[in-house]
């Protein structure tokens, strides 16, 4: 065959093979890097019997046919392939290797999600998966104990950053700026929701989710109401007040709840 010809044959080769590792994972950008807990497909162009998925291990090897051990924590996709290719030619195992790197699956850079959420644990960051909110639905979303208001926790130069993102005020105003993109090491963490309890004589004695402007009324008919022996008149809270006391104190049906308040149902004299 003719040189330019040879020349021509390996060009359609390779954008053949780059075609097909595009239908079978995505293709990592120039400027991502490849990080432990990644899953990655090595192909050799004329040697598919060195095709290799492999798991970047934790201390950033994979195991490679020829090769061994093969460092590539922290290099793009390019220069893991240039990496891989040069140890191929020095090895004098293939003279002129051209080697395609594929991301099979993003395990290196992840997001943890904690507290009150369905399913905590640490979750990858991939291009469908960016925002708060994203990441709050990989977990299963908000569990009933958790509240509304999450914290974002960041670590940058030595410094912890803290945001807190009001789901619910987010999209009743439908200002969407707040729910900012994450970043790999990120954690949004879901806190307990403020409780209020109820006692006495009351349907559903219990502890309760506190809802935003709750009055002692709805307080109430969450607690099933009262009962055929109790009174809506001298309902009393136990309190803290900013010495930490527990102060007790009547209240009006109107008035609102705070929380931890302990609502007391008083049983009627008469």
């Amino acid at each position: 065959m003719k040189p330019y010809l040879r020349t021509f044959s390996r060009w359609l080769a390779t954008l053949a093979c780059l075609a097909c590792l595009g239908l079978s994972g995505p293709l990592l950008a120039a400027d991502d890097t490849l990080g432990p807990g990644d899953s990655i497909r090595v192909t050799v162009f004329e040697n598919p019997d060195l095709t290799t998925e492999a798991r970047i291990s934790a201390n950033g090897f994979i195991r490679f046919p020829l090769l061994g051990n093969v460092k590539l924590d922290g290099l793009s996709s390019v220069a893991a392939g240039e990496r891989i290719a040069q140890l191929l030619k020095d090895g004098n195992f293939i003279r002129d290797p051209q080697v395609n790197v594929a991301l099979v699956q993003v395990r290196s850079r992840q997001v943890s999600v904690l507290g009150q959420v369905t399913r905590p644990g640490r979750y990858a960051l991939d291009e469908t998966s960016t925002t708060v909110t994203d990441m709050l639905a990989l977990a299963g979303g908000i569990a009933p104990t958790g509240d509304d208001v999450v914290t974002l926790v960041r670590q940058r130069n030595g410094n912890t950053e803290r945001r807190d993102i009001d789901l619910v005020q987010m999209y009743r105003n439908g200002d969407m700026a707040a729910n900012v993109e994450v970043e790999n090491g990120d954690t949004v963490f879901v806190r307990r929701a403020p409780m209020f309890y109820i006692y006495g004589e009351v349907q559903r004695a219990g502890s309760y989710r506190l809802e935003s402007d709750m009055t002692v009324m709805q307080a109430l008919s969450l607690g099933g109401g009262v009962t055929v022996r109790g009174t809506e008149r001298g309902i009393r809270i136990a309190r803290r007040n900013a010495d930490g006391v527990l102060a007790r104190s009547e209240v009006q049906l109107g008035d609102h709840v705070q929380p931890n308040d302990i609502i007391q149902v008083r049983e009627s004299l008469f």
